[in-house]
C-alpha cells in the first residue's frame, strides 16, 4: 500500500488558481500533480542529506592529510564515530529540541522541547506498538504535503553531526578518543539543536529577520566555537612552539587533504541545494551557482594571500581557501546575486591565511585551520547577509550582528564548560609519551600505515 499517498490534498493546489479554473479543472490531474511535485521534493531532499553524508568522508581526509601518519588511524576513527553519535542523539532528542513547534517552547522563543525521541507516534511505530499505515500517513502529511517527516529527519539528521566533526580536526593529535566522543555526544544532543531552534526552529532570531540559509552560523560557528574552547582547554601539540618560534608539524598526505576538500566540496551542493527545502528548479540552480561562485572565488582569493604572506601559493591555505568561501557563501546562498556571492567567497579565502597565521602567534594550535575556515567565516559569511542581500530580502546588519554574538555568547561557553567537566573527570589529553608515540598506538593499537611509520614521521 502507498501511504504517501495519504498527504495528496488536491484542494490545496486547487485553491492556488481562480475560482473559474477550480470548478472546470479536472481533480484527477490535479492530484497526479500534486504527487509528482511531492515526490520529486522528497528525492532531492534525501539526495541533499546523502551529499551532507558524504561530507563526512570528505572532513575524514582533510583532517587525516593534514596530520602526521602517527595519528592518522585516530582521525578517521573519530570521523567515523560522529554521524553515528550525531544521527542517534538527533533522534533521541536534538530533532524535538531544534523544532518543537509553537506550542511546546517553554522560555519564550529560547527553548522548546516537544518530547523524546521523533514524536509519540514515531516512537510507537519503532517499537511496534503503533499503526504503520497511521504513522506513514501522518509521516506524509508533514509540514503541508511538501515533503515527508522523515525525509525531513533524514536531512537535518545529517546536519547534526557536522558541527561535531568540525571540533575533531582542531583538537586533533591530543585529545583522548573517549574524551571527545563524550563531548560530541553532549555537545549535539543539546548544545547545537537549542542554537539551531532560535532561527530555523521558529525561535527569536527568526522572529527578529535573522538569516541563516544553511548554517554559516548554525553549522559552522557553533562548531567553530567548541573548536576554540576545545584548543583552548588541550594546549598546543608537544612540539608545536619553542620560545617564540613557531615549529611546522606538516600534515602526512597533500593527496588525501585534496581528495576531501573535492568530495566536501561536492558534499556542499547538498548541504546549501538541500536547504532549498523543495524541487524548486531556479532556485536550486542559482544556490549550486552561488555556492560554486563562493568556493572559486575562495580558492582564488587563498592563493593570492598565500603567495603575499607566505612568498609560495601554499597548497594546504588554497585548500583551506576553497572551504573558507564554502563557509562564508553558506549563509546566504539564496539571497546574494551571484556577483556578490564571488566578493563573499573571495574576501573569505583572503581572511582565512592571515586568520591561520594569528591563530599559531597566539599559540591556538589548530592542526588543520578548523578555526580560521569555520568560526572566522562563519561569522563572515553570517554578516555578509546584511550587506549584500538582494532589496527586498529585508535582512539587516544589525540584526546579523545580533545572531552571531548571540551564538558565540551561548555556544563557547557551553563547550567551554563541557570540555572542563571533561578534563576534571576523565582527562582530555593523552599522555606526553602516547601523544610523542602517536594516537594510533596508543588509543587504538593499530597503525594506519603499518611497517612505515618509522620512516614517514620521524
Amino acid at each position: 500500500m502507498n501511504y504517501w499517498k495519504f498527504a495528496m490534498v488536491p484542494a490545496l493546489f486547487a485553491a492556488a488558481l481562480p475560482s473559474w479554473a477550480a470548478e472546470a479543472a479536472d481533480p484527477a490531474p490535479i492530484s497526479q500533480a500534486a504527487e509528482a511535485l511531492f515526490t520529486i521534493n522528497n528525492i532531492w531532499i534525501l539526495i541533499g542529506g546523502m551529499l551532507v553524508f558524504l561530507m563526512h568522508l570528505g572532513f575524514a581526509t582533510v583532517e587525516s592529510g593534514l596530520c602526521r601518519t602517527k595519528n592518522c588511524t585516530n582521525i578517521l576513527f573519530k570521523n567515523t564515530l560522529v554521524p553515528a553519535i550525531g544521527f542517534l542523539t538527533y533522534a533521541i532528542a536534538g530533532f524535538s529540541l531544534m523544532y518543537p513547534g509553537e506550542s511546546n517552547w517553554l522560555i519564550g522563543k529560547v527553548l522548546g522541547f516537544a518530547g523524546f525521541g521523533m514524536g509519540n507516534d514515531t516512537m510507537a511505530l519503532m517499537t511496534g506498538t503503533a499503526d504503520p499505515a497511521k504513522v506513514m500517513a501522518e509521516a506524509a502529511a508533514y509540514n503541508g504535503g511538501k515533503f515527508t517527516y522523515w525525509s525531513d529527519f533524514f536531512f537535518q539528521g545529517m546536519f547534526a553531526a557536522t558541527a561535531a566533526t568540525i571540533v575533531s580536526g582542531a583538537v586533533a593529535e591530543r585529545i583522548k578518543v573517549n574524551a571527545f566522543m563524550v563531548f560530541t555526544l553532549i555537545y549535539v544532543m543539546f548544545v547545537y539543536p537549542v542554537l539551531g531552534s532560535w532561527g530555523w526552529g521558529g525561535g527569536w532570531l527568526a522572529e527578529r529577520g535573522f538569516h541563516d540559509f544553511a548554517g554559516s552560523t548554525f553549522v559552522h560557528s557553533v562548531g567553530g566555537w567548541a573548536a576554540l574552547a576545545g584548543v583552548l582547554l588541550l594546549g598546543p601539540r608537544i612540539g608545536k612552539y619553542s620560545g617564540s618560534h613557531i615549529i611546522a608539524l606538516p600534515g602526512h598526505s597533500m593527496p588525501l587533504a585534496t581528495i576531501g576538500v573535492f568530495c566536501l566540496w561536492l558534499g556542499w551542493f547538498g548541504f546549501n541545494g538541500g536547504s532549498v527545502l523543495s524541487a524548486d528548479p531556479t532556485k536550486i540552480s542559482f544556490v549550486l551557482c552561488t555556492t560554486m561562485f563562493g568556493a572559486c572565488a575562495g580558492i582564488i582569493g587563498a592563493m593570492i594571500m598565500s603567495m603575499i604572506c607566505l612568498r609560495k601559493p601554499d597548497h594546504s591555505m588554497t585548500l583551506n581557501g576553497c572551504l573558507a568561501g564554502l563557509v562564508a557563501i553558506t549563509a546566504g546562498a539564496d539571497c546574494v546575486s551571484p556577483l556578490s556571492s564571488i566578493i563573499i567567497g573571495l574576501v573569505g579565502g583572503v581572511i582565512v591565511v592571515p586568520s591561520v597565521l594569528i591563530f599559531d602567534r597566539l599559540r591556538l594550535d589548530d592542526p588543520v585551520g578548523a578555526l580560521s575556515v569555520h568560526l572566522v567565516n562563519g561569522i563572515w559569511g553570517t554578516l555578509a547577509v546584511g550587506i549584500f542581500a538582494l532589496p527586498g530580502c529585508g535582512y539587516t546588519f544589525l540584526t546579523q550582528l545580533i545572531g552571531v554574538v548571540s551564538v558565540g555568547v551561548v555556544a563557547f561557553p557551553c563547550a567551554l564548560l563541557i570540555f572542563w567537566v571533561i578534563r576534571k573527570t576523565m582527562g582530555i589529553r593523552v599522555s606526553a609519551e602516547e601523544e610523542l608515540r602517536g594516537l594510533d598506538l596508543g588509543e587504538h593499537g593499530m597503525e594506519a600505515y603499518p611497517g612505515f611509520q618509522f620512516f614517514l614521521n620521524q
